[in-house]
């Protein structure tokens, strides 16, 4: 099974679009794209963007993250383009582990989920969970993974809502939207 190996570069780059950003607590949803990628989200509020090269199974890929805080919520979208021969699945898997892990986060739910344009892979799934920020206070955590094929490349997803308390909103916007066109 691949590994992902970016369990605290990923936690810096949610801090950092965290840090980074500043909304109106008002939702103004917007159209973001990814460089290198069809795939195209809706955002609630102007979001901040960064590029991290990461280690993913085992390769070094870009990972490009749109994100911004809405009230007492963040709002992120992360994508990879992954080489040739990547294992799609265990990827998947392997980042929501890490991504569970790292919130110390207890499942409430799990469903598969998948959009027209995406992949049917085991590990493509909506996750409801409840965790725990840096500073120990509790998060509700919404989140989703899925795959597309863009050409001859293999794309990877994840989209996620952290906030104080469960919302379908601005979660079930968020996610009805992501697609690759």
């Amino acid at each position: 099974m691949s590994k992902i190996s970016f369990p605290s570069r990923l936690a810096s780059l949610l801090l950092a679009v965290l840090a980074l950003t500043a909304c109106s607590p008002e939702m103004d949803w917007r159209s973001v794209g990814f460089e290198g990628s069809t795939l195209k989200v809706q955002l609630p509020c102007k979001p901040d963007r960064i590029t991290r090269r990461v280690t993913m199974g085992a390769s070094s890929v870009d990972l490009h993250v749109a994100g911004c805080e809405l009230d007492h919520s963040m709002v992120a979208v992360m994508t990879a383009q992954l080489p040739q021969g990547a294992d799609a699945n265990a990827i998947l898997l392997g980042w929501q582990n890490i991504t569970l892990d790292n919130a110390r986060a207890r499942v409430d739910a799990r469903q598969p989920w998948s959009k027209s344009g995406m992949m049917a892979l085991p590990a493509s799934e909506r996750v409801q969970a409840l965790g725990q920020r840096p500073d120990g206070r509790p998060v509700q955590m919404q989140a989703v993974w899925g795959a597309f094929a863009q050409a001859e490349h293999m794309h990877i997803v994840h989209a996620v809502v952290y906030s104080d308390k469960r919302s379908e909103e601005p979660a079930a916007t968020l996610f009805d939207a992501i697609a690759s066109r």
